[in-house]
């Protein structure tokens, strides 16, 4: 009886809610493990319900949910999973008002289960070789896929009714399956295997047995007509890199979710767990665009670069040509894209496309192509390589990477391995690049040396000419006035404005004056500042001969670099003339008395 109640219940979300087969086999599986379970700890004697209080289900319902995590290893979601599968399908008949569940249940319902929810393993993503190599494999088997149906084809038109033309010819057989004969009354007009005419047996694999002949002449006659499930792995590949979506949106477009364009193609992805749809287009590659992948309607638009030259318009047109004979006998509206043809004993059957389907899955694929990936054959590795390239053109940044689902998703599936590594080495980067942006606009950025020429412009009584020389070293008239004057000399320099200094409090005079301004980026150093330079570089030698390097590089390193740069600029005539003005005694150089003193601290 609980068994009845619980299937009752499952059948009824397989047919309201479109979950998929794998997802109801798992409701299936949490239905048996919890019915066997009663089945071991009550009497055989005891009716089990729902809706009856005695036997009380409940304390069956806590043991078998206590030891779900024992059946799992350590950090498994599984556990969690089946005690909410059970639970949805109990809630489901409570809420149902012509079915009975017992009132002390409710608090079971609607409390919290007591187990983890564990945490899945990531998978990484493809290495570019692999990645690769499977876009090549897809689009040989496509090709491949295309010869077939397009051989199919021109037999079809050769063929005839059967009942006329005979039912030992492969053309009339097409023509029979195309008019809905049905397959196993097709299989029932053919002789014994042992009988058949060549032009039947060459459509065989060969070595097939001979009593498994009916059920492969079916599966190739079927085939040249209409895809396998096989044969869409190729288009879900090319379509997963082409856009960078997953393989359930890939996998779930129907007709209506499909608009072609002169210039691309318009798609309205829908996501089941997230319950999200999205619409986005994606130019095609005969149209010189910079951008694919333009979200469109009321999200807000987003923008990526185009990655490699497949064309989802391109492979989309292929995949309904090659699903069109499915999609209009199918008679669903709006049929899916991935329909897929099969032959269940005798009989033809139309069904969705199945990446999980035993025999037929992504690893058979594999093998069929002949291939062999590092790691582990996970379709969702695709769309991890595809979330990797968009970090890369990107450069780490969330907002854009995570553009078709939330930030926190993105942290909790895709921000680790390569794609972690990108972040982590812009986020390096960028810090890097910020302090040393701000170094060199900083105090450390050392004096502005100007050229005689220069200073000539600035002296000079023509406006047009001062106005110009000032504005390139980034002076006011009144500055420049002032420099003229000699209000603005430090001692070994001028100075932009000595009430503004990065060494001390704006609006106090400079404190470290002239010892610091070859450090100064308000420094302003002159040709006739020579003679003071030469007395400042005589003064630092003389410190070298005293300091320890350590301590004459943290003092006076700088200063020591930017005037050595500044004095190799200078030609040996100039030195030698301000060296002579230095021995007639008309150039002096004033320093504090703390620059005649060393301290060890």
């Amino acid at each position: 009886m609980l068994a009845t109640e619980l299937a009752d219940e499952w059948v009824e979300l397989a047919a309201t809610d479109d979950l998929g087969v794998a997802t109801m086999r798992c409701y299936r599986r949490a239905v048996r493990s919890f019915c066997q379970f009663v089945d071991t700890h009550l009497p055989a004697a005891a009716e089990a319900s729902l809706a009856h209080a005695v036997p009380d289900l409940l304390p069956v319902i806590l043991d078998w949910t206590r030891q779900l995590p024992t059946r799992w290893p350590a950090g498994s979601t599984e556990p969690a999973h089946q005690a909410g599968r059970l639970r949805k399908l109990v809630t489901r008949r409570a809420a149902h008002p012509d079915r009975e569940v017992v009132a002390h249940l409710n608090g079971w319902l609607t409390g919290s289960s007591g187990l983890r929810r564990g945490a899945t393993r990531e998978v990484d993503e493809f290495s570019r070789a692999d990645k690769k190599a499977l876009v090549q494999a897809a689009r040989a088997d496509i090709k491949r896929l295309e010869q077939r149906l397009r051989r199919g084809r021109e037999l079809l038109e050769r063929g005839v009714d059967p009942e006329t033309g005979g039912w030992l010819e492969p053309a009339n057989l097409l023509w029979a399956i195309e008019h809905g004969v049905p397959t196993r009354e097709l299989l029932g007009r053919l002789p014994s295997p042992a009988d058949w005419p060549a032009a039947l047996i060459d459509l065989l694999p060969p070595e097939v047995a001979l009593r498994y002949r009916g059920r492969a002449l079916l599966r190739a006659l079927t085939g040249m007509l209409y895809p396998h499930n096989r044969d869409l792995h190729g288009f879900r590949i090319l379509l997963m890199a082409a856009t960078g979506h997953t393989s359930e949106e890939i996998t779930g477009l129907a007709e209506d979710q499909v608009e072609f364009t002169p210039d691309g193609v318009l798609l309205s992805f829908t996501k089941n767990r997230a319950r999200s749809v999205r619409r986005r287009f994606y130019t095609s590659n005969t149209v010189d665009s910079a951008v694919e992948g333009t979200d469109v309607g009321d999200a807000v638009t987003v923008t990526h670069l185009v990655t490699g030259r497949l064309d989802a318009a391109d492979i989309l047109r292929r995949l309904l040509a090659a699903t069109a004979r499915l999609r209009a006998r199918s008679g669903l509206s709006p049929a899916p894209l991935f329909l897929r043809s099969a032959i269940w004993v005798y009989d033809l059957s139309i069904s969705r496309f199945n990446g999980d389907w035993n025999g037929s899955d992504l690893n058979d694929w594999l093998d069929r192509m002949g291939l062999r990936l590092s790691g582990p054959a996970d379709i969702r590795r695709l769309r991890k390589s595809g979330k990797v390239e968009k970090a890369l053109a990107y450069r780490g940044r969330v907002s854009d990477v995570a553009d078709d689902h939330s930030v926190e998703v993105f942290h909790g599936h895709y921000a680790h391995g390569t794609t972690l590594k990108v972040i982590a080495g812009h986020v390096i980067t960028s810090a890097q690049q910020r302090w040393f942006d701000e170094a060199l606009a900083g105090a450390l950025a050392g004096p502005t040396v100007l050229t005689p020429d220069a200073e000539q412009a600035l002296n000079t009584t023509t406006a047009t000419t001062a106005a110009s020389a000032a504005k390139a070293v980034g002076l006011t008239r009144r500055q420049v006035a002032q420099l003229r004057d000699g209000a603005l000399d430090m001692g070994v320099s001028a100075c932009r404005d000595p009430f503004d200094s990065p060494f001390g409090k704006a609006g106090d005079l400079c404190p470290v004056a002239p010892l610091r301004c070859l450090e100064c980026r308000h420094a302003l150093v002159l040709p006739s500042n020579l003679p003071q330079l030469l007395l400042l570089a005589d003064h630092l030698d003389r410190l070298r001969t005293r300091l320890t390097p350590q301590h004459f590089h943290a003092l006076w390193g700088q200063s020591h670099a930017n005037l050595t740069a500044v004095l190799a600029d200078r030609t040996p005539v100039e030195i030698e003339l301000a060296r002579k003005q230095i021995a007639a005694g008309d150039a002096d150089l004033h320093l504090p008395l703390s620059a005649h003193v060393e301290f060890d601290r």
